[in-house]
């Protein structure tokens, strides 16, 4: 169907029914069909729409025309060029079939007549105008998926049953509110800009005595104590919708409501049993309980297909050599506007003002992306909703086949509406390498390379001369001590990082488990000779070069063909064997600590230990 020329439903209206051809073959009247229409000529004497005989023999139709049953097949068949679309609803079908069998009744203002459903879908309506009000018969209004912001309840037909406007901008109730219709039983208002408390003084039975159901999910209401006072006047309200709303994140929150609405029969799309009821009764009396905050627990696993950083650092000579330590950990965001518990065991980065995209490096300055490459899920790289999040990094781990992070963290949000907003957009996930390089303390790194040379000239001095006595040997090793190291600003890296979607959080589910994937690592390993001496001259014959260094060249050769012969061997050893490189993982879950909803229900803590052993 074409866009409506205006943004109003009456535009859209008539731009449905052009769309429909209600008075174009088969439908409607025409030369295919008037001889039944006709009083002198029709065999039933003016009694149109009925094709068939008494006798139940198929009239003899004039040439020319087509029986009502041809006509009906022409809109039935899916090959025919006049058939409706598969997915059409099925009051177009019923108004298509009337338009065949009683044209009649489908044309001029009689059509407004029919009308007991009205559904205007995804079509750009902004305004609910007066043209509505010639739908004198209509029950149910679906106007879900436009850009409504306001409706003016005098503009609504009184009969109204079920008026659905989810998926659309409104934001404030007062005009519906003038002049509600009486007897409407359903209101849907999910997916909406409705912020309390400004917005619960609308939800009381002084304008909707007749609700049955009421549907206000994924909207701002953070209020939950004030909100059940309102809704509590509905006497007849027995199916309520309130998932996505901030106040639903509260750990009481679903056993305060089935407490306070005696009455209700289903929240949130779940059924509300006796043993519910009888678990969660007496807690409306104690709204001490009721705490504007949530909490929310975050555990981390094992992360698996790290290379060994071992068979990337360089063979150094001597005893100075840098030292070099790795480490491993894993980034997430979090809401800002919470507190942690159990500091002790994590660290918090800086706090982000804008959304948080692919790269979460604490120090971005200091990657050495050349040496690793690995795959992002592409879902990290789409722009998130904005929202306000910091970065929680958890404590680093040695290497091994198999980094067991065992990390539990529980968070408690204050922010109700900044949780919503983090859960709906989604976690950035990443893992994160740290290199750090320690020197002795009496040497600079800039002259590791004179020193070690120097060490090897005075190793070869020594074994010219002989082997050293053994009580020298004990004295010497007495008068060594622990070299101190001084430890250069940590590297940090990250080796792969992904999206987490969060948003079933905020529905009815408690848990998210999944193990983020980043692809297999590629690991360069380029093997480098030891550094040259900064002041020797340019130009100098190879042959003319000291004698320790042209040895410290053959060794770092020999060790380089060792070095490329081993690994070729071990990768022809692992292709002969089938064994495939493995994907670098992390183990993920959080979970929104709700009150258990049935006396057998596990406790949360049970819940969270069993999905990560499963994993």
């Amino acid at each position: 169907m074409a866009g409506p020329g205006r943004c109003s439903i009456s535009a859209a209206f008539r731009e449905h029914l052009r769309h429909l051809r209600l008075q174009d073959f088969p439908c409607g009247r025409g030369s295919w069909n008037e001889s039944r229409f006709d009083a002198r000529t029709s065999p039933r004497r003016g009694r149109p729409g009925l094709g068939a005989a008494p006798t139940g023999q198929e009239e003899a139709m004039p040439p020319g025309e087509e029986s009502p049953e041809a006509l009906m097949e022409l809109l039935s068949d899916r090959q025919s060029p006049w058939a409706l679309p598969p997915d059409c609803s099925p009051q177009d079908q019923r108004l298509r079939e009337m338009a065949v069998l009683t044209p009649e009744l489908v044309r001029g203002s009689k059509i407004f007549q029919v009308f007991r459903s009205l559904r205007i879908v995804g079509k750009g309506v902004e305004e609910v105008d007066e043209g509505l009000l010639q739908l004198q018969q209509l029950e149910e209004l679906i106007l879900s998926a436009n850009q409504i912001s306001r409706i003016t309840s005098a503009n609504l037909p009184r009969t109204l049953k079920v008026l659905e406007l989810c998926c659309n901008a409104v934001a404030d109730l007062q005009d519906l509110c003038a002049q509600p219709p009486p007897e409407l039983q359903h209101l849907g208002l999910g997916y909406n800009r409705l912020r309390g408390p400004s917005q619960d003084k609308y939800l009381t039975a002084d304008f909707w005595p007749n609700l049955v159901s009421l549907d206000l999910s994924f909207n701002n209401f953070t209020d939950l104590l004030g909100l059940v006072s309102q809704l509590s006047s509905l006497q007849k309200l027995r199916v309520l919708v309130l998932q996505g709303n901030p106040l639903a994140l509260i750990p009481t929150y679903r056993g305060f409501l089935v407490d306070s609405l005696p009455k209700l029969s289903i929240l949130d799309d779940v059924h509300i049993g006796p043993d519910e009821r009888h678990q969660f009764h007496g807690l409306a009396r104690q709204p001490e309980l009721i705490r504007s905050e949530a909490r929310v627990v975050v555990s981390i696993g094992e992360i698996q297909g790290v290379p060994d950083p071992s068979v990337r650092q360089q063979l150094e000579v001597g005893s100075k050599a840098p030292v070099i330590t790795y480490s491993y950990c894993v980034m997430y965001e979090f809401a800002e506007g919470e507190e942690i518990e159990d500091d002790s065991s994590t660290e918090v980065s800086k706090i982000h003002q804008s959304p948080v995209v692919a790269t979460l490096d604490v120090d971005s300055s200091a990657l050495d992306t050349g040496e690793m490459k690995g795959q992002q899920d592409p879902a990290a790289t789409e722009e998130p909703k904005t929202h306000s999040a910091k970065v929680v990094v958890t404590p680093g781990k040695p290497w091994a086949d198999t980094i067991d992070c065992s990390y539990r963290k529980e968070h408690t949000a204050k922010d109700l509406e900044g949780l919503k907003s983090y859960l709906a957009a989604g976690t950035i996930v990443s893992v994160v390498e740290e290199k750090v390089v320690s020197w002795p303390v009496d040497a600079e790194p800039e002259e590791n390379a004179v020193t070690n040379r120097k060490a090897g000239r005075g190793l070869q001095k020594d074994n010219a001369k002989g082997p050293m006595p053994r009580d020298k040997q004990k004295k010497k090793k007495e008068k060594e001590k622990p070299c101190e190291l001084r430890s250069d600003p940590p590297i940090r890296r990250t080796l792969g990082t992904g999206r987490v979607t969060l948003e079933a959080l905020l529905a009815t589910e408690d848990l998210v488990a999944t193990v983020c994937d980043f692809g297999i690592l590629i690991t360069e390993q380029p093997l480098q000779p030891p550094s040259l001496e900064k002041d020797r001259k340019k130009g100098k014959d190879k042959s003319k070069k000291p004698k320790a260094e042209r040895e410290s060249r053959a060794r770092w050769k020999t060790r380089s063909t060792e070095g490329k012969r081993k690994s070729k061997d071990s990768a022809e050893l692992e292709e002969s064997r089938g064994l495939q490189p493995v994907p670098l993982t992390v183990q993920f879950q959080m979970q929104l600590l709700r009150w258990p909803s049935a006396p057998g229900t596990q406790s949360q803590e049970s819940v969270a230990t069993a999905a990560g052993k499963t994993q």
